[in-house]
């Protein structure tokens, strides 16, 4: 992933300053920067970490956004409220997204503001640009550790961390053994009267369809042509 310095202003709260750096550490941010938090050092933002106190541990405490935004060039804000001198405004996904094409030595801030009323005029004014969460408009407001979990969850997605899928062992069957499979079913159906030969309809064409998309593999293709071996032998 992209250098990402998460940056919490001026939390009144210590829990969900713990509870922030758990979800950072959920998506595998590490840079925690806090801007005179109301309590901190706190046990209660360590028991909300669970296991995340290593980034509590390591945060950059600072007095000025100023500090905490050193070294970085590209600020985006987070914001549930749309404001008089409005800021290009991205979504999550999108802030991914720009997050990734920047040059590889890039060192991203992304700001979220107090509980209560979020980031200052002043401090958007050192913003690029402005991250909504697309909410309910009736009920926007979201606690802040939910809110850095969205944006956490897709740059993780955006840097191509999604889950990694098991090896599969198999290759899907080719056009061949497909070929044979379907021989093989069509003759086994004619056997038990479930197709007329004389008159096959689409069964065989809607059939075809159904495997297809299923798209088997070789070891799946060798089971169903077992069954349709024991199918014939219990009829001879």
């Amino acid at each position: 992933m992209r250098p990402v310095r998460i940056v919490l202003v001026n939390t009144s709260h210590p829990g969900n300053i713990g509870a922030a750096a758990r979800a950072m550490k959920n998506m595998g941010l590490t840079e925690l920067s806090l801007v005179d938090p109301q309590l901190f050092p706190s046990a209660e933002a360590t028991a909300r970490a669970s296991g995340a106190d290593d980034l509590l541990a390591a945060a950059d405490c600072t007095a000025t956004l100023e500090q905490a935004l050193e070294g970085c060039s590209l600020v985006i804000g987070a914001s549930a409220r749309n404001r008089t001198l409005p800021l290009p405004t991205l979504d999550p996904r999108d802030c991914a997204a720009l997050v990734g094409r920047q040059p590889p030595d890039t060192r991203t801030a992304i700001l979220f503001g107090r509980e209560r009323t979020g980031l200052s005029n002043d401090e958007l004014d050192r913003c690029h640009y402005l991250v909504q969460i697309p909410t309910n408009p009736d009920y926007p407001s979201l606690n802040l550790a939910a809110a850095v979990q969205v944006v956490a969850y897709e740059l993780r997605m955006a840097a191509g961390l999604s889950l990694s899928q098991p090896e599969n062992k198999h290759r899907y069957a080719t056009a061949e053994e497909m070929e044979l499979f379907y021989r093989h079913l069509e003759e086994t159906l004619i056997a038990i009267d479930f197709l007329d030969a004389d008159n096959p309809r689409q069964l065989m064409r809607r059939l075809r369809r159904l495997f297809a998309r299923a798209r088997p593999n070789d070891n799946e293709i060798n089971i169903l042509r077992g069954v349709l071996t024991a199918i014939g032998q219990r009829r001879a």
